[in-house]
């Protein structure tokens, strides 16, 4: 017999252990009333988070813990327990996630479709029922039910359906009506539990946001037991306030918040709370929702028959490239960079809204802030402890985690994607806090107040960032002034071609104009194009996969122009014999091509003009075999209009014998010049196939 009720809403994840008096025989445990609750909450920059609880409980024990459907696989996943002082784990027990009519269709008694009572009966013919109709009982054997039509006693002739039960009783079979029976026992215990487990599913598939997980303990004595596992969490946040040192030279102050919520339906009570910088790969796998492999079905080998098979083709898997990390040049060239690393710290934005002023003291926003974690680095990723946190359930908070130091050199950013005709104030910023520093809003103040907002990327120990938060109205930028100039380097033939390196040179100019009286250090951000090289510019101080930077000092009330060379080496290909006199009279004249290049040239280019030469006695020698063929055919058409006697027709004749004469000549004189041709062609082609000059 169940004591008390074996499920209990309680808050999510918060444990209740509930003790087995004797060894289990089929007797549901009894509850304690001190739950074991979180005590460690670990949570990641991924989106998950680690919680851990602790407590006493005394020889063979349940714990049971309650989760959200959704966090059913995560805790299926990762769930991890301890039982200390010689006791075992057990078991772990939960609800079958099942589609709840195959849960319900799985008992004896089906109540799936919202069975009527005559419908349930129907299903129960055979069981033995106490039936009690007024103040007769009648225990019997259920036969089945029957239907029949019956009047009502109105002026309507309406009809109703009523139901009898067929009850066998000491040999005599008894029909009553269903209508009038008042009570109904099942005598059959077993039928009895399994109703009530039917609805004891049903009840439970109601609520499907909290699913009971129960763990069983074995053991003696008052022991401790722990329980670990990991589910989805809010991912933790950070922000920072970032005050600006009051004189150059001199370090800023950072402070750290994280921000973090408690999505659970347990209060945290003086929990060890931890917040990892670092992102641990996560998944869900469906591990909680039943999986059914699809059977054949086998026919008597009499009517079976061979079935078409039908292979999926595959892929072949190629393998992937590692993308190399690239390292930062940090070097700075010309007396200007040297320059830049001591001009003074850039003055207070005009933007300032909340600056000290007449008897009102600048607020120190550093005095009262320490930060109440303590950092420990773990395999490069910082973690956060704070080790005493309360935070009600459905509440969130925010933390001081990092309080410290920070280098920070002024200066002001120009990149002319961002604005095109000024810099943004800002800061490069080196992590000196030891920590790594999550990506983050920054509020940026100075003693006299408001600078601006800016956001900063993942930042590790000893690395630096540019934030920029302000406009430089002060100082005028002007990067219209560009450039670009083509020309070949160099130039060799190699089996008749000729291939030339073409120098392609961009410049990009750009001026800045410091209307400031203090004076400016820029960091000129430019497009780092893929193919090309720095050429007559200093090295930048550093570089990132898309852009160099330089440092450009500006002084009070003076102009600077700062050029960027990028040159790119291209090269063409062109084959000799197809290349038209003029041009190659344009590379010989070329300064860039190696002299033996530019005479093998001038020797192709003898060699193309002796062609040229002979394609023009070809091309005449055809054009006036043409013409005479023309007057012959004139002179055939008046030959057939004269009389053969005539003195027309023999000075007709006398001149198509003198053209016939000529023809053979010319034909003879065109047949040499194509002999020519051809072997002159053929000699500037054997002359080229074996051409190679560097």
């Amino acid at each position: 017999m169940i004591s008390r009720p074996l499920v209990r809403t309680m808050a999510l994840a918060a444990l209740r252990c509930m003790t087995v008096a004797t060894v289990w025989v089929g007797v549901l445990p009894a509850v304690e009333d001190d739950p074991v609750r979180v005590h460690k909450v670990v949570l990641f920059s991924s989106g998950v988070g680690y919680f851990e609880h602790d407590g006493s409980i005394t020889g063979n024990a349940t714990c049971e813990l309650n989760f959200k459907t959704e966090q059913l696989n995560d805790l299926l996943k990762s769930l991890v327990l301890e039982d200390l002082n010689g006791g075992h784990v057990g078991t772990v027990e939960y609800p079958s996630l099942d589609p709840i009519a195959k849960t319900l269709a799985s008992f004896e008694v089906d109540i799936s479709g919202n069975p009527s009572l005559a419908e349930l009966l129907s299903q129960l013919r055979g069981a033995e029922v106490v039936a009690v109709r007024g103040a007769d009982t009648f225990t019997g054997t259920v036969l089945g039910m029957e239907s029949h039509v019956v009047a009502l006693s109105d002026k309507n002739d309406r009809t109703e359906q009523v139901w009898d039960l067929n009850l066998l009783t000491d040999g005599v079979v008894r029909q009553l009506h269903l209508a009038e029976i008042s009570s109904l026992t099942f005598t059959d215990k077993k039928l009895q539990d399994e109703l009530t487990k039917a609805l004891g599913a049903l009840s439970q598939a109601r609520n499907q946001d909290k699913k009971p997980i129960q763990i069983h303990f074995d053991g003696q004595g008052q022991r401790q037991v722990r329980v670990g596992y990991v589910i989805e969490t809010p991912v933790w946040k950070t922000s920072y306030r970032l005050i600006l040192p009051d004189k150059t030279g001199g370090n800023g102050q950072l402070q750290g918040w994280a921000i973090v919520e408690n999505q659970t339906d347990e209060d945290w009570t003086g929990i060890s709370l931890s917040l990892v910088s670092g992102r641990p790969i996560s998944f869900i796998e469906n591990l909680s929702q039943p999986l059914y492999v699809p059977r054949p079905v086998v026919e008597p080998e009499l009517f079976a028959s061979l079935r078409p098979q039908n292979y999926d083709g595959g892929m072949v898997a190629k393998d992937g490239a590692m993308v190399g990390d690239r390292k930062a040049e940090r070097q700075m060239g010309g007396a200007d960079m040297e320059a830049a690393a001591a001009a003074p710290a850039a003055p207070a934005s005009e933007n300032a809204v909340f600056a000290a002023a007449g008897s009102f003291q600048a607020m120190d926003v550093t005095r009262s802030i320490q930060a109440a974690a303590q950092a420990d680095q773990l395999g490069g990723v910082t973690s956060f402890t704070v080790p005493s946190v309360t935070l009600p359930r459905q509440r969130s908070a925010m933390l001081p985690i990092v309080t410290a130091p920070v280098a920070i050199e002024a200066v002001s950013i120009f990149n002319v994607q961002a604005l095109a005709n000024h810099p943004l104030v800002g800061a490069l910023i080196t992590n000196t806090t030891g920590n790594n520093l999550l990506q983050g809003p920054v509020t940026v103040l100075d003693a006299k107040g408001y600078r601006g907002d800016a956001t900063i990327d993942n930042l590790p120990p000893g690395d630096h960032r540019l934030i920029s938060f302000a406009i430089d109205i002060p100082v005028k930028a002007d990067a219209t002034s560009q450039n670009s100039d083509r020309t070949i380097a160099s130039g060799s033939i190699i089996d008749g071609i000729l291939q030339l390196s073409v120098k392609q040179v961009d410049s990009q100019t750009y001026q800045f104009d410091n209307g400031a009286s203090d004076d400016r250090v820029i960091v000129v951000e430019h497009p780092l194009l893929t193919g090309w090289d720095l050429t007559e510019t200093v090295p930048p101080f550093e570089k990132t996969p898309t852009l160099y930077r330089w440092k450009v000092a500006v002084g009070a009330g003076k102009s600077v122009d700062f050029t960027v060379k990028q040159q790119q080496i291209q090269s063409e290909r062109y084959a000799i014999l197809d290349m038209d006199l003029p041009s190659i009279e344009v590379y010989l004249k070329n300064g860039a091509i190696a002299q033996s290049v530019k005479d093998a040239l001038a020797k192709a280019a003898a060699m193309r003009t002796e062609l040229a030469t002979i394609q023009r006695g070809i091309d005449d020698h055809k054009s006036t075999l043409t013409s005479i063929a023309e007057d012959q055919n004139r002179i055939r058409e008046n030959m057939r209009t004269v009389p053969q006697s005539s003195q027309l027709y023999e000075r007709l004749e006398t001149k198509l014998n003198a053209q016939e004469t000529d023809v053979e000549t010319k034909q003879k004189e065109l047949d040499d010049l194509q002999t020519s041709l051809e072997a002159k062609r053929q000699a500037l082609n054997d002359y080229l196939s074996h051409l190679n000059l560097q």
